[in-house]
This record gives structure tokens, sequence and C-alpha cells, in this order.
């Protein structure tokens, strides 16, 4: 009998020379109670926040003995979120969409990130989305 873990994590060659593929791990619509925002009455309290986050695996990143230390999960979004908003107060959404995105792509099995960000209490649903790519 085989140990199927054996070659896990390994990275498989891609035909293709660009910073991820088209396969991607995500979580959609989570809402957290966040302390953002730059304005005075967004200070000293939290507010609804939806993220939305697509995590694009890097060429040759992919499950060949089933077992999770080969690609990363969805786990790992939603620990870098918690991490990230448990410091303490974010003035922009911009600042927490670009921290998680650095935080995911430090993950050489995560060639590029899509984060979207949207406010969902004191006003109009508004928010930012942005893209970054490995190397870019």
């Amino acid at each position: 009998m085989t140990d199927r873990r054996q070659g896990a994590a390994k990275l498989h060659a891609a035909p293709t020379g660009s910073a991820h593929t088209s396969d991607k791990i995500f979580v959609s619509d989570h809402v957290i109670d966040c302390s953002i925002g730059v304005y005075a009455e967004e200070k000293g309290v939290t507010q609804k926040v939806r993220m939305t986050v697509d995590a694009y695996l890097a060429p040759g990143v992919r499950s060949t003995v089933d077992e999770m230390v080969e690609v990363p999960s969805y786990t790992d979004i939603i620990d870098a979120i918690a991490e990230i908003t448990g410091r303490g107060h974010i003035n922009l959404v911009e600042t927490l969409a670009e921290e998680l995105a650095a935080t995911l792509l430090g993950d050489d099995r995560i060639g590029g990130v899509r984060v979207l960000i949207e406010k969902l209490e004191r006003g109009p649903v508004r928010g930012v989305e942005i893209y970054r790519a490995r190397g870019a």
C-alpha cells in the first residue's frame, strides 16, 4: 500500500506564463463586524462589512493526493481576515484590502487575489475592489 501523501505540496508544471491559473479558492459574502472608517462617527464602533475574496492558484498548484497541504484553503482566507481586522481600528477599506491581498500572496501557492469589501451600514452599500498578482 502506498502513502497517498507522498509528493504532497509538490508543484506540477503548468503550460502557462502567467502568475496564476483560472483555478481559485474563494470566500463569498463573508459578513463581519469590523472597526473601520475614517469619519468621527465610525471611530469606537463596529459596522457590518461584507467581504468576497478570490485567491487564484499559482501555476502547477493542484491536489493530486487528496491532502489539504497541497492547496491553500478557504480557511486561510477567513483566518487572514480575522487576524487583520482583530488588530484594531482600520481607517480605510483600501488599507484592509491591500493588507489582505499582501497576506494571501505571501503563500507561494497563490498567484493572484481579488478582494471586494463592502460597508453595509451608515448609508448606501459602498466599498472597494482590488486585484493583485504575484510579481505585479
